[in-house]
């Protein structure tokens, strides 16, 4: 990447867990710990991961939704980890997000009109004229009719609703959106509507994307660079392409087994992934993934690896966090 919008360097968050008649602090859940990425202009980074991995949590710490415990989250050079309320209000214009459920994410008390005249309001942007014409525009992008302007959330349909999610977080022109799990409440057919109008918006507008979703299928279509979360670590990154059709960690290996096929017998990979994710309480040592990895040694149970270039390779764009990559990677 040789322009860079959002630089996340090692972003922890930690939740604190308090228990008793005194709610004292009994330890930390490790949502989040030490993850770094970066998304260049006009380009979708997907971060994918099973549930409780941490993925939405770092959504939303991009955007300060969540204070993150330590790190760095650059947005245009600049740590929004640490400016303060004003400076984040105006820097917010260029950063939005679109939450997985449409319905809970809009006011059913107010009309998709002043739903989508709030974002104006708010920056001072604008008589009633201007908002009211911007909001006609807003909804022609996304596939609504001038009329629902008039109408409440309640009254539409999954997939409309959510394009009006939409047209609310590109309403500022924003430069990167936050996409938590947009399309996982929505029937197939739904689906591919409303990824088909996130890539015309990115197109159209350059828009930058980290795109949050367990499904790859889905991630792979949308996606120029994949981060593959689990429990709080990324354990693998590279250009979407290339990540599927050599993925390094067994992590990703089982994940993308899993993905359903039209002929079961075509699949190259075979991985099992059993067991269930540990707490992110209590965390095991060395590699996270290493008790339910079938590849596990003594290194993976005391040693924690570091997320690098396959074989050295520095540049490759490929990033694994396993002891036995380079071996597994000839298998």
């Amino acid at each position: 990447m040789s322009e860079v919008l959002l630089e996340v360097e090692g972003l922890k968050v930690h939740f604190p867990v308090r228990a008793g008649v005194l709610r004292r602090l009994k330890g930390y859940v490790h949502a989040v710990d030490g993850i770094s990425f970066r998304v260049a202009p006009g380009t979708t980074l997907g971060l994918v991961g099973e549930s409780g991995c941490g993925k939405t949590t770092a959504g939303r710490a991009v955007l300060r939704l969540y204070q993150p415990t330590a790190g760095k989250v650059l947005f245009r050079g600049r740590d929004l980890a640490s400016v303060g309320k004003t400076h984040l209000r105006q820097v917010r214009r260029d950063l939005q997000m679109i939450f997985q459920d449409p319905f809970e994410s809009l006011n059913s008390r107010h009309t998709v009109g002043t739903i989508l005249e709030e974002p104006f309001i708010v920056h001072g942007m604008g008589d009633r004229a201007f908002r009211r014409q911007k909001v006609r525009q807003l909804l022609e992008m996304v596939g609504l009719p001038a009329s629902a302007a008039d109408r409440f959330p309640h009254e539409f349909s999954g997939g409309q609703r959510q394009r009006i999610v939409i047209a609310r977080s590109i309403a500022l022109e924003p430069k990167l959106i936050i996409c938590d799990e947009p399309v996982s409440a929505l029937d197939v057919s739904i689906q591919s509507q409303i990824l088909n109008l996130l890539l015309d918006l990115q197109q159209n507008m350059g828009l930058a994307y980290v795109f949050i979703s367990h499904d790859l299928a889905v991630v792979k279509f949308i996606s120029d660079y994949i981060a593959v979360m689990y429990l709080g670590k990324i354990v693998e990154q590279a250009p979407a392409g290339q990540l599927y059709q050599s993925p390094r960690h067994p992590y990703t290996r089982a994940l993308i087994a899993a993905i359903p096929v039209a002929r079961p017998g075509g699949r190259g990979i075979r991985a099992v992934l059993g067991g269930e994710v540990p707490s992110p309480i209590n965390p095991p040592s060395g590699c996270r993934f290493h008790p339910r990895c079938q590849y596990a040694r003594d290194v993976c149970r005391h040693r924690e690896p570091v997320l690098a270039d396959l074989a050295g390779a520095e540049g490759s764009g490929h990033l694994v966090a396993c002891h036995r990559a380079d071996e597994l990677s000839r298998n």
